[in-house]
């Protein structure tokens, strides 16, 4: 696997890939913050396709955070790993509690 100086030049790589997309209407290109926004500006660039911003952000299990039974995002979306809250015995009320904070 090709490892990159930068994101700016794993934008410009993955642009290149993409190029068949290239002035078309149909796309546009979302960047997640925390590392994917600068590579995902190289690829509207390149592209000619409008960027937008996706926020997302992680449920972690309470006292295991890094462990995820689900995430939120943009557009008042909530996706659950039943099977991690169903392992953890995660109830509701917990379960609402993180998602509010």
């Amino acid at each position: 696997m090709k490892r990159f100086q930068n994101r700016t030049e794993a934008g410009q790589a993955l642009a290149a890939l993409l190029a068949e997309y290239g002035d078309r209407a149909d796309v546009l290109v979302l960047g997640l913050p925390r590392g994917g926004v600068p590579v995902a500006f190289e690829i509207a660039t390149a592209l000619h396709a409008p960027l937008d911003i996706f926020l997302v952000r992680k449920l972690g299990v309470p006292g295991h955070e890094e462990l995820a039974m689900g995430a939120i995002a943009s557009g008042d979306v909530r996706v659950l790993n039943p099977d991690v809250i169903e392992m953890q015995q995660i109830s509701d009320t917990t379960l609402e509690q993180v998602t509010h904070r």
